[in-house]
């Protein structure tokens, strides 16, 4: 074990702030690695946190779905199904990693610690998974349900108040039409790149007036980008 141990970083500052001393470090390890660090520091005993993911976006899952059942009694099943995307999203599990400083932790290939922006979201996001996993794994469901509902299903209220589960593009329609009279319209402003890697600029419109700018590999990313900088912009 000690061996093993030599080249990982010291996890015990991090059980501190979550509260939790894992039984099996292993576990713990296994979820911040990421396979590109395995290429290379090949070594027996390693494990990436994949498989973990796995299991951590379906106890996720479930958690929520239970939270949400019975916080909304009265909601359909349509709602509920949109509250819980917006809450479990790549983005709200990155943001919660982000805030527990999961980021200094992740074990990296030398490629991949240099990414920065929505690539290193989304290994934040999948490093949270995998660390819902190993802690199902080394004491149960009740420990991981406590752990979600510390740093994620706090979230529901404000996802809900500000309808937060609808896209930005339903979202800013609704309010600018509710607050304005106007439904926002989108000119595309450039694209550059080649066909592969193109990128989209994209402004939204209200009552002629130009409200932001998005951007993004897609003219419907573009948009949804824009219109959330929209809402952002008017305090919406």
């Amino acid at each position: 074990m000690a061996n093993y141990l030599s080249n990982m970083p010291t996890f015990s500052t991090f059980e501190e702030k979550i509260g939790y001393t894992f039984k099996d470090r292993r576990l713990l390890e296994a979820a911040f690695t990421h396979r590109s660090y395995l290429n290379e520091n090949r070594a027996p005993g390693r494990e990436h946190n994949e498989r973990l993911e796995f299991l951590g976006d379906a106890v996720l899952e479930l958690v929520a779905t239970e939270f949400l059942f019975a916080k909304y009694p009265d909601k359909p099943e349509g709602d509920l199904t949109a509250y819980r995307a917006a809450l479990v999203n790549t983005v709200s599990i990155s943001d919660a990693a982000t805030k527990l400083g999961m980021n200094d932790y992740l074990l990296l290939s030398r490629g991949e610690a240099k990414d920065t922006g929505r690539a290193r979201g989304i290994i934040l996001a999948n490093a949270f998974e995998a660390l819902i996993g190993a802690l199902y794994l080394d004491d149960g469901y009740a420990t991981a349900r406590d752990f979600i509902d510390k740093h994620i299903l706090y979230k529901a209220d404000e996802i809900v108040e500000k309808r937060l589960w609808q896209d930005p593009k339903s979202r800013l329609q609704e309010v600018a039409q509710d607050k304005m009279g106007v439904t926002p319209t989108y000119e595309l402003i450039n694209q550059v790149g080649p066909d592969h890697d193109k990128r989209f600029m994209i402004a939204v419109f209200l009552g002629g007036t130009k409200a932001a700018m998005g951007e993004g590999r897609s003219k419907q990313e573009a948009e949804q980008d824009a219109a959330q900088k929209a809402i952002t912009a008017k305090g919406w």
